[in-house]
């Protein structure tokens, strides 16, 4: 569906022959919506909170950075978070712990992005409710799970919804799939407990949110570090393939960083030659797209990493939600 995306964020005559596909999408998902608010769908209660971070559109939106940063609070007031996830991309069916030697091809780049930040455990498998139930016997000292992209996997029983909106884009056309971005519609999101935006104007009850970075780590030796003027006088390469490359190549612009960019469909598994580029010095990698360059990088590959900035009050808004389970914060 990587060629719709173009058209989603404009109104074209392609819509008008796709809307009734639409039409049927969105009754799908409202029924499956009902069968599991109705119980007629079983849903698994895990016996610590769920968080679950997610959108209601297709692409980028923020969602692993801030998972990140919310396993990173948690773990500041005392907690030992959990993170669960699908596994997108990667082959992996059954529940398996991912860790920095995990593969991406098996268990996705997002999960193995995570697993190498080695803030907690984290795991994968297709059936997020057993696989958090498997996790928790593994590491029974973990006391909360983070559900990573998990707002529309309604088998497993939430205490928080988190949605993340992305501020520059929005909701593209307002189409529901295959005629726009969205999975839900709009109205879903005065049904979550907070509503996060990356990169833009937050209305009333809303959480701001931003990426910021701007120290790159050579991909060969992580340990060797350099700032954007390291790449004055190279001639850059930037590759990007997550859902919204514009960003990252925005963010390598405002570093004041000159490069040709190279957009790749989100989740690309890379090959060599797809980045063979003639006369290139270095090669600037998103941390979601170094997991599969690894194994032929050479000195010229950098990586940005980035970090979520969230509103301090998100964290306070979500342990309210989930103290009535008896843990005390800090």
């Amino acid at each position: 569906m990587h060629w719709l995306q173009p058209y989603w964020h404009r109104t074209t005559p392609l819509h008008l022959i796709l809307f009734p596909v639409s039409l049927l999408f969105r009754l799908l998902v409202a029924l499956r919506h009902a069968l599991y608010r109705s119980g007629i769908l079983s849903s698994h209660k895990l016996p610590v909170p769920v968080i679950v971070i997610g959108n209601i559109s297709v692409g980028g939106t923020g969602k692993t950075p801030l998972t990140l940063a919310l396993a990173q609070q948690l773990i500041h007031r005392g907690w030992h978070p959990l993170v669960i996830s699908r596994g997108y991309g990667g082959a992996a069916q059954q529940p398996q712990l991912v860790n920095a030697n995990s593969d991406a091809q098996q268990v996705g780049d997002e999960p193995l992005l995570m697993a190498r930040r080695n803030l907690c455990p984290v795991w994968i498998g297709k059936n997020r409710a057993a696989t958090a139930q498997i996790a928790l016997q593994a590491h029974p000292q973990c006391d909360v799970a983070l559900c990573d992209d998990g707002l529309q996997h309604y088998r497993l029983q939430r205490d928080v919804e988190v949605a993340v909106v992305d501020g520059a884009r929005g909701f593209g056309n307002g189409f529901m799939l295959p005629a726009g971005p969205l999975r839900e519609p709009v109205s879903r999101l005065r049904t979550v407990d907070a509503v996060v935006v990356n990169d833009g104007k937050t209305l009333i009850d809303q959480y701001a949110m931003r990426l910021s970075g701007e120290i790159f780590h050579n991909l060969l030796d992580p340990s060797k570090t350099v700032r954007a003027n390291y790449f004055d006088a190279t001639n850059n390469h930037a590759v990007a393939g997550i859902g919204h490359p514009q960003r990252y190549f925005q963010h390598l612009h405002t570093l004041g960083i000159s490069f040709t960019p190279h957009a790749f469909p989100d989740h690309h598994p890379y090959l060599e030659t797809d980045l063979a580029f003639v006369g290139c010095e270095a090669i600037l990698l998103t941390e979601k797209d170094a997991v599969k360059c690894a194994a032929f990088a050479d000195a010229r590959y950098w990586v940005l990493r980035v970090d979520a900035e969230i509103d301090s009050h998100l964290i306070d808004h979500i342990l309210r939600k989930i103290t009535p389970y008896g843990r005390k914060t800090a």
